[in-house]
C-alpha cells in the first residue's frame, strides 16, 4: 500500500507539472508560448525518468496522441522495450518509423524487438535496412555479426564483426592434434592470436588446407572469451589409408562394381605427401592412372603433382561420327605423363599451370577416304601447356550463395602429318546456392561452361558432352557408352553447356546421406569438320540421388530424359 501511495503521489506531482505548464501557455508567458511545445515538455520529462531508470513513468508520460513526434515514440518504445513489453514496443517503434521513414534508429530496435523474440530472420532484415539509411555505428554492425554467428554462419559474421575491429583472438588451438608437420600446419592458418580473425584470412585458411590435400572436414568454432575469442581448427584429417580403416576400405573398394579399384595413401612422411590411383580392368575400357602430389617447399599454398596416364579403351563411334567410315570398333591406346604446379594467392582466387606429353595410337581403323578424317586418328605424339586460374567471383554469405569463375588456356603441339601446333580454351562459371539459414537439407547449383579448340588435333582432344566417367562434361540425358565402349555422346572442339540441379536432403544417419533432386542440362558441341558435332541443340532433364558414404564417397545415381530423341539414360557412378 505504501508503494501505491508513492506512485499515486508521483503521479500527482507530474499531473501539477503538465498543468503548470499548460496555465502558463494559455496566460501567454512569452518562454513558454514562443520557445516550448507540450511534446518537447514531455519529452524532456520522460527522457529524465528513462534515464533515472523508471521504465513505467517514461512510458506514460511519452505516450501522446498519434500526431506525437517520432522522438516521443522512439523513447515509448524504449520504455516498453525494457519493461519487456514487446508487442507494445514494436507498434511505438513502427509508429515513430511511419512519420520519420529515413531515420535508421527505429530500424535497429526493431531488430531488438525480433531479437528478444526469436524472430532472427526479421531481426536481420530490420538491421540491413538500418544499414541501407547509412546508420554505421558499431552497434548495429556487431549486432548484426552477432545474429549471423548464433546461426552458425561465421564468414557472414565476420563480414559485419570485421567493420567494427572484431573479434579478437586470445588463442587458436587445432582440435584433434592433427599428425601432419607442425611447420606445415602453422603455414596454412593464416590467422593467429592477438590478430582479428577476418574473413579473407578463413578463405584463405579453407584454400590451404585445401591444397594439402589431406583433410576431408574442416570447421573453425569461435567461443567467447571475455572481451575476445577462443578459435577452434576442427579438422578431420586423412592419414595412411584415409579417416579410418573403413573409410579407406570403402574408398578402395568402392568402384568394383565398374571393375575398378582406387588404391590411395595420404600423409606419407606426414608431410601432405599424397599417392591417389586408379585401376579399371574393364575390357572395353582399361585405365592405370597415378598421381603423386606434395606441397613444394614445405608451403601449402605451392603444390606439386606428377601424373601417369595410361588408356587401353575401345570406342563404337557409329553414331557421332559423320564420315564415309563406320567406326563401331576402334581402339585407341593413349599414354600420357604430366606435372602441373598449383598455386593459392589467397581465398578467393588461385591458378596452376603445367605440361603434358602424350602419345596414341588407333587401330582397327577401316580406310578413311579424305585428309580430314585421317587427322583425327593419326598415330602421333604431343606436348602440352596449359595456365589456368581460379577466381571467385561473388560472395553474398548472408545468403549462402557465391559465384566462382576458372578460365583456362592451353598450347601445344602433335608431332606427326597434318596435325601441328594447337590451342585451347576453356571457361566456366559456377553459381551455389543454400536457401536454408544453416545446413545444406537444400542446395541449389548451376554451371556455365564454355570451350573452344583451335587448330587440327587428334580424335583423343576432343571435347564430349555426356555422362561418362572419364568425362567431366555431363549431359545427364546422353549416355557416353554404347555396349560398354565410349563413343555415343557427341564429341567436337567447341561446346557450350549449362547444367541446373536441386539437392534436396531425404535421408541420413551419420554413416549415409542420401540426396535427390531434380536437373535440366543444355548445351551445344559443334565442329568445324563437320565429321562431328551434335548438328542441333540438345535439351536433357531427369532425377538424380546422391548417396555420400562416410563422408568421402559420393555414390551417384541418374535417370535422363533426352527431350530431343526421346531416349532415357540410367547411369551410375562414383565421385571422391
Amino acid at each position: 500500500m505504501a508503494s501505491c501511495a508513492k506512485l499515486d503521489a508521483a503521479r500527482g506531482a507530474r499531473r501539477g507539472q503538465l498543468i503548470f505548464v499548460f496555465l502558463g501557455l494559455a496566460l501567454g508567458w512569452p518562454a513558454l508560448g514562443q520557445q516550448v511545445s507540450p511534446d518537447a515538455v514531455r519529452l524532456d520529462a520522460a527522457r529524465k525518468a528513462f534515464d533515472y531508470g523508471r521504465w513505467n513513468e517514461a512510458a506514460e508520460l511519452s505516450q501522446g496522441p498519434e500526431s506525437q513526434t517520432a522522438d516521443l515514440d522512439f523513447l515509448r518504445g524504449l520504455a516498453l522495450a525494457r519493461q519487456e513489453h514487446w508487442e507494445e514496443a514494436r507498434r511505438a517503434f513502427v509508429a515513430g518509423h511511419r512519420k520519420t521513414p529515413n531515420d535508421p534508429r527505429f530500424f535497429v530496435e526493431l531488430a531488438g524487438v525480433d531479437y528478444k523474440q526469436n524472430n532472427y530472420l526479421s531481426a536481420k532484415r530490420n538491421l540491413r535496412a538500418a544499414l541501407r539509411l547509412g546508420s554505421r555505428d558499431t552497434y548495429t554492425l556487431d549486432f548484426l555479426g552477432t545474429i549471423y554467428f548464433l546461426q552458425g554462419n561465421l564468414e557472414a559474421a565476420l563480414k559485419y564483426w570485421n567493420a567494427g575491429d572484431k573479434p579478437r583472438l586470445r588463442n587458436v588451438n587445432v582440435q584433434p592434434a592433427p599428425r601432419v608437420k607442425e611447420r606445415l600446419l602453422r603455414r596454412a592458418i593464416a590467422f593467429n592470436a592477438p590478430q582479428v580473425l577476418s574473413g579473407d584470412s578463413l578463405l584463405t585458411t579453407h584454400a590451404r588446407l585445401e591444397n594439402l590435400g589431406i583433410f576431408s572436414r574442416e570447421r573453425v568454432e569461435l567461443t567467447s572469451a571475455g572481451n575476445n575469442f577462443e578459435a577452434a581448427l576442427h579438422l578431420a584429417e586423412r592419414d595412411g589409408w584415409g579417416d579410418s580403416k573403413l573409410e579407406g576400405a570403402v574408398s578402395l573398394l568402392s568402384g568394383l562394381p565398374y571393375s575398378t579399384i582406387y588404391p590411395e595413401i595420404y600423409n606419407l612422411g606426414h608431410r601432405a605427401v599424397n599417392f591417389t590411383s586408379l585401376l579399371r580392368w574393364d575390357s572395353e575400357k582399361r585405365r592405370a592412372l597415378g598421381t603423386l602430389s606434395m606441397p613444394l617447399f614445405d608451403n601449402p599454398a605451392r603444390r606439386l603433382r606428377v601424373y601417369f596416364d595410361a588408356r587401353n579403351e575401345n570406342w563404337n563411334l557409329s553414331r557421332t561420327f559423320f564420315g564415309s567410315t563406320a567406326l563401331s570398333d576402334l581402339n585407341m591406346r593413349r599414354i600420357a605423363g604430366g606435372v602441373e604446379l598449383r598455386s593459392v594467392v589467397n581465398g578467393r582466387w588461385s591458378w596452376s599451370t603445367g605440361s603434358e606429353i602424350a602419345s596414341r595410337s588407333f587401330r582397327n581403323l577401316p580406310g578413311t577416304s579424305s585428309v580430314a578424317e585421317r587427322v583425327f586418328f593419326t598415330n602421333a605424339n604431343s606436348f602440352a601447356y596449359w595456365l589456368r586460374a581460379d577466381r571467385s567471383l561473388l560472395r553474398v554469405p548472408e545468403h549462402r550463395f557465391t559465384v566462382d569463375s576458372s578460365a583456362e588456356g592451353r598450347l601445344g603441339r602433335t608431332f606427326a602429318e597434318n596435325l601441328g601446333a594447337f590451342g585451347a580454351l576453356r571457361g566456366a562459371v559456377d553459381a551455389h546456392w543454400l536457401p536454408r539459414v544453416t545446413g545444406d537439407d537444400l542446395e541449389m547449383r548451376m554451371r556455365v561452361r564454355a570451350g573452344a579448340t583451335l587448330g587440327a588435333v587428334p580424335f583423343d582432344e576432343l571435347f564430349q558432352l555426356g555422362v561418362e566417367r572419364d568425362n567431366d562434361l555431363w549431359l545427364r540425358g546422353h549416355a557416353g557408352t554404347l555396349g560398354g565402349r565410349k563413343g555415343a555422346a557427341p564429341l567436337g572442339r567447341r561446346y557450350f553447356l549449362t547444367n541446373w540441379e536441386i539437392d534436396k536432403n531425404v535421408y541420413s544417419n551419420g554413416i549415409f546421406t542420401v540426396k535427390l533432386g531434380p536437373f535440366l542440362d543444355t548445351g551445344s558441341i559443334a565442329d568445324s569438320s563437320g565429321l562431328f558435332g551434335s548438328q542441333r541443340w540438345l535439351w536433357d532433364t531427369g532425377v538424380q540421388c546422391k548417396m555420400r558414404v562416410l563422408g568421402s564417397v559420393t555414390v551417384v545415381l541418374i535417370y535422363g530424359r533426352d527431350l530431343r530423341g526421346g531416349n532415357n539414360t540410367f547411369y551410375g557412378s562414383l565421385l571422391h
